[in-house]
């Protein structure tokens, strides 16, 4: 039920989409193969001190994860190829659960494309190819599915 969208234009500095620019996006769901990374880690600081033997730690700065998406080759279409080129920017939407309506399950990674490459293969297997992204802000997480037909929400 995930569905996985391309925007080209989010004007949130929040990184919330409206439904219209929802809207506008390009749905990759169909098309996808693999999905790598999109996760956020947090890279903790040591804090031991000398009374204790037990080591410590706070949160420090938070990372993504190298990012991929693989998909399906097209004999028809290249639709996919000549939206995802090199140094391409934009945004990833995932919707986890669904176009849901006020289900607070989209992430939205705003992006740049690294790369794209076919995967060659001798196997009996669906053609491929991979397009590398990098993460080049923070993302946003859990924001709120706008409703259809609703007025805009800007979030600060």
């Amino acid at each position: 039920m995930t569905r996985v969208l391309w925007l080209s234009a989010v004007a949130d500095p929040g990184h919330v989409p409206t439904r219209p620019e929802l809207t506008a996006g390009t749905d990759l769901t169909n098309a996808v193969a693999a999905i790598d990374g999109w996760t956020l880690a947090n890279q903790g600081i040591e804090t031991p001190d000398l009374g204790s033997t037990f080591e410590s730690s706070i949160p420090g700065s938070d990372k993504a994860d190298d990012s991929s998406l693989g998909f399906y080759e097209d004999k028809v279409s290249d639709d996919i190829e000549r939206l995802l080129t090199k140094d391409a920017t934009g945004w990833i939407v995932f919707l986890r659960k669904g176009d849901v309506p006020g289900s607070r399950s989209m992430d939205v990674f705003p992006v740049r494309v690294g790369s794209r490459s076919p995967n060659y293969s001798t196997d009996n297997e669906a053609a491929k190819f991979t397009v590398n992204f990098s993460i080049t802000e923070k993302p946003t997480q859990d924001a709120e599915i706008p409703a259809v037909g609703a007025p805009p929400k800007i979030e600060k």
